[in-house]
């Protein structure tokens, strides 16, 4: 299937023609009320380039995360309050000693290609994931084997527990993908419109870099009668201002994050849309400034103390995120209550403080007013009020700093592969569980050039190790929830990085669009469920 341009856009005007709007139940609800009705398209805005990052396999960027899961599928899926129910698995069981973990297939499920899922593609899928995933070399780290004793029957063995493994089976954290297809491949590799296979609900039809990504509908869906939509018209837009009009228009039916938050307000007017600020349990936002470690002045503990001091979070949460976040000064962060301890608290913003701590370590005012220069990057995910703010609160006690904006391929290439950086302001989620988020990223042995999102900082502190790799076997939630503490009042006495907010989550939605949200992802997840409300 292709489209020259003239009939894509002619693909979304029809697909915007002749439809009205009624209001759908709140976000929140549980159910929908009405029988959903098939057919339409779906016009899904996005707000970067992916590159070719489709699937979570090798990457826990936000598009592997988002758009992978329409196409591949994990063993689980995620009810509202983080229970796990059947996806490419039927039933699980764990051992008593927690080191195997049985899971029972699904019958009778096809790759898009035509061939068979099987347990050897689950077993193939972990093993990538444990080599390539920036977070699976945490979830997977113990794994010794994966038994597959029967084609629908796959165990995972490990050497020692892991008590997020079960959270960790999501379409969007560990997609299953088709060994036959992916062994031939890298594992560093992305996706190519030949290879992106799944058993998900849609398959991807057509891939033009830049411009849009077109799913259409999987007749052959094991999931009898789903997806109701079909077709997803998947288009990058960059210039929020031109998403917000977009949706204002009707020329996109629905996006993550996809406005100026200063437009928020007027959208929650619009008789319309939608507006769901919703920060959904599977998420932990967190943004973080990390120090690279191998710029010498940035070794300097106290040089990282004046930074922090000189940072008010205050200000990035108002100036930055028009109050659409909280403040979140650990590196476990506050959207996740169970594991944050609430006696880690920001470094005092004090810049005289600051910038007597910088005379006193030998970094005096030069005849410019300058004391030294930094680079400073930020996630191109993140609004660039991150950077600006930074930047005011550090040229304020003498520190240079020059921000450098980049497309989504080239940070990640800067950042976890160049090491061109002094700063970067990041945004690793801590997901659904402490160690899955948050270890990555100040681990020692994640330290790994290309790849991204995993230890950027190359922070290496025995101490932060072993307290890191004791939380992550140890099943009793007290004692773990003790060596959580532990990390957190270390990375902050040591400065590690600056840990900065929990961003809100927005989702922007035409009303027409039925049951966008069914459980603790998000937006990130299959869309079998969503429906458009027909010709009213």
């Amino acid at each position: 299937m292709s489209f020259t341009r003239r009939a894509f856009h002619r693909l979304l005007l029809a697909a915007t023609a002749g439809t009205s709007l009624s209001l759908p139940l709140a976000p929140s609800a549980l159910a929908e009320t009405k029988q959903p009705v098939a057919g339409g398209t779906l016009k899904l805005l996005y707000r970067v380039d992916p590159g070719n990052a489709l699937f979570a396999i090798n990457t826990s960027s936000g598009t592997g995360q988002a758009i992978g899961p329409k196409v591949v599928e994990g063993l689980l899926t995620f009810d509202f309050d983080l229970k796990p129910q059947p996806l490419l698995a039927t039933a699980w069981s764990v051992s008593e000693d927690n080191l195997r973990y049985t899971f029972k297939l699904r019958p009778g499920v096809k790759w898009h290609d035509g061939a068979d899922f099987t347990s050897q593609d689950v077993a193939f899928s972990i093993f990538r994931l444990k080599e390539a995933h920036p977070r699976g070399r945490i979830t997977y780290q113990n794994v010794v084997a994966v038994e597959t004793p029967d084609p629908l029957t796959a165990i995972i063995v490990l050497s020692k527990p892991a008590p997020f493994l079960l959270a960790a089976q999501s379409s969007s954290e560990s997609p299953i993908v088709p060994k036959h297809i992916f062994e031939k491949l890298a594992p560093g590799d992305g996706q190519t419109l030949k290879t992106a296979i799944g058993t998900g609900p849609f398959k991807l039809a057509e891939w033009v870099p830049g411009s849009h990504l077109i799913f259409e509908r999987n007749p052959a869906y094991w999931d009898k009668g789903k997806p109701y939509l079909d077709r997803i018209v998947l288009r990058i837009v960059t210039d929020p201002a031109a998403r917000a009009v977009a949706l204002e228009t009707g020329e996109a039916d629905i996006g993550d994050n996809p406005v100026p938050l200063a437009d928020l307000e007027r959208l929650k007017q619009s008789k319309n849309l939608v507006v769901d600020t919703t920060t959904y349990a599977y998420a932990g936002p967190q943004q973080q400034l990390f120090f690279n470690y191998d710029t010498e002045i940035l070794r300097n503990r106290e040089v990282r103390l004046a930074i922090a001091k000189a940072i008010n979070l205050q200000e990035i949460v108002n100036v930055a995120l028009f109050g659409y976040g909280q403040v979140s000064p650990s590196p476990v962060s506050t959207a996740l209550p169970n594991w944050y301890d609430a006696s880690v608290t920001a470094h005092p913003f004090d810049p005289k403080a600051a910038e007597a701590i910088l005379d006193k370590a030998g970094f005096p005012r030069k005849a410019d007013g300058k004391r030294f220069q930094l680079r400073l990057t930020y996630n191109s995910y993140l609004v660039p009020g991150f950077a600006d703010v930074i930047r005011s609160q550090l040229e304020k006690i003498g520190i240079g700093i020059e921000i450098r904006k980049y497309d989504l391929p080239t940070f990640l290439k800067t950042v976890y592969t160049d090491r061109a950086f002094d700063l970067v302001v990041e945004s690793l989620s801590n997901t659904f569980d402490p160690t899955l988020g948050i270890q990555r990223a100040y681990w020692s042995k994640n330290f790994k050039i290309g790849l991204p999102f995993s230890n950027a900082a190359h922070y290496d502190n025995p101490q932060a190790d072993a307290l890191l790799e004791a939380a992550a076997i140890e099943s009793d939630t007290r004692k773990r929830w003790e060596l959580w503490s532990r990390f957190q009042h270390l990375i902050h006495d040591d400065v590690a990085s600056v840990d900065l907010v929990a961003a809100g989550s927005q989702i922007v939605a035409n009303k027409r669009v039925r049951n966008f949200v069914t459980g603790a992802q998000g937006l990130n997840w299959s869309f079998a469920d969503i429906w458009l409300e027909p010709g009213v």
